[in-house]
């Protein structure tokens, strides 16, 4: 569904991803992981072309080339992005962020059946709706952010730091959502700090470091790597 070959991205002087080689087949959960300053947001900014970054290599989306093509076009095509950080329209209704997802779009024509049912995935959104989003929770805002990406109607979601500080109880919420979203019949490419829970959940899984991948393969395989363990999930 999504093949990235040899891709390098720089922002003048300073080298963000060199060779990077992945791939995402259809109805996955893949997780990325590695530090911060690792290069995570970076690949996905490359894929949405939302980062000012001078890329080299290929980014093929269900067969055609994508890397020089326009954000908008990217999302039109199926691949949507909820960034680290959720920035939400802070003086925007919770409504009001959800519906800016299907703007734009010809499929942005059916946002009120799209809009029930990320109200029906995210049921506290319901009683929030007319809440302005600055005044919302963090986990709130999470959920506001994966339901706007979602009026998209994405074939490919790509989650930036989903439960970056959350607590755990919302963290755990969060990643049983999308595990629901994935069983929906969204792919999934995950870059996660939580690196016990993302590989939980994940099929595959890559790990960066400095910019190149250094690990890869099955999520459970992964998990029980003593260097993987040892690096991303805190313990010896």
């Amino acid at each position: 569904m999504l093949e990235i070959a040899a891709l390098s991205a720089s922002y003048g002087a300073v080298t963000a991803l060199t060779d990077v080689t992945l791939s995402v087949v259809r109805g996955e959960i893949v997780s990325l992981l590695g530090s911060n300053g690792a290069g995570k947001s970076t690949l996905l900014g490359c894929a949405t072309h939302s980062v000012p970054a001078r890329m080299t290599g290929s980014i093929r989306f269900e067969g055609s080339e994508i890397s020089g093509q326009s954000t908008d076009a990217i999302i039109a095509r199926g691949i949507t992005l909820v960034p680290e950080g959720r920035q939400l329209f802070a003086e925007l209704t919770v409504e009001e962020n959800l519906r800016m997802g299907a703007y734009g779009f010809e499929r942005g024509r059916h946002w009120r059946t799209d809009l029930e049912r990320v109200y029906r995935l995210f049921p506290r959104l319901v009683e929030r709706r007319r809440q302005v989003a600055a005044t919302l929770s963090g986990g709130e805002q999470q959920m506001v952010a994966i339901g706007r990406a979602l009026m998209a109607r994405p074939k490919l979601l790509l989650l930036d730091e989903p439960s970056l500080g959350l607590a755990p109880l919302l963290v755990k919420d969060i990643f049983r959502l999308i595990e629901t979203i994935n069983k929906d019949g969204i792919t999934v490419l995950l870059v996660e700090q939580n690196a016990r829970q993302a590989l939980r959940i994940a099929k595959r899984a890559y790990v960066m470091e400095k910019g190149r991948i250094t690990v890869s393969g099955p999520a459970e395989r992964l998990m029980e790597e003593h260097n993987v363990v040892e690096a991303y999930l805190g313990e010896a």
